[in-house]
């Protein structure tokens, strides 16, 4: 990901978020979990409304579940904390999924059988 210019406005010491963040960036499984859940997810292209990347929302859903965050909280934070977008893999330049399409994602990955959420974890 391209860094923008306000992406470069901090470039000092870490904080323990943005370590923890990017040790998870390195262990987290992501092409296992973004192929598991892939086939479920809204393909791009289609009439209507264009879904977010399903990375970017794999990664929103695990800050969620990391720090605990609701689903409105998770949408602020995303606006409020760049560790976060960063690691969600968004900028400011581009919108940021709102709670419902946060909400949504979290029931895709609850409400198939077996839960993709309990597989998901299972590769973890």
């Amino acid at each position: 990901m391209q860094l923008t210019f306000g992406d470069g406005e901090y470039d000092g010491k870490r904080t323990r978020r943005e370590v923890f963040l990017a040790e998870m960036d390195q262990v987290v499984p992501w092409k296992d979990l973004l192929a598991l859940i892939r086939p479920h997810y809204p393909k791009s292209g289609q009439p209507g409304r264009q879904p977010y990347p399903l990375e970017t929302m794999l990664r929103i859903h695990f800050l969620q579940q990391w720090y605990a965050l609701s689903d409105p909280a998770m949408e602020e934070a995303l606006y409020e904390i760049a560790s976060m977008r960063q690691f969600a893999r968004l900028s400011l330049l581009e919108a940021i999924p709102d709670e419902t399409t946060i909400l949504n994602f979290r029931h895709l990955l609850e409400c198939n059988d077996p839960p993709l959420s309990a597989q998901v974890m299972g590769l973890m």
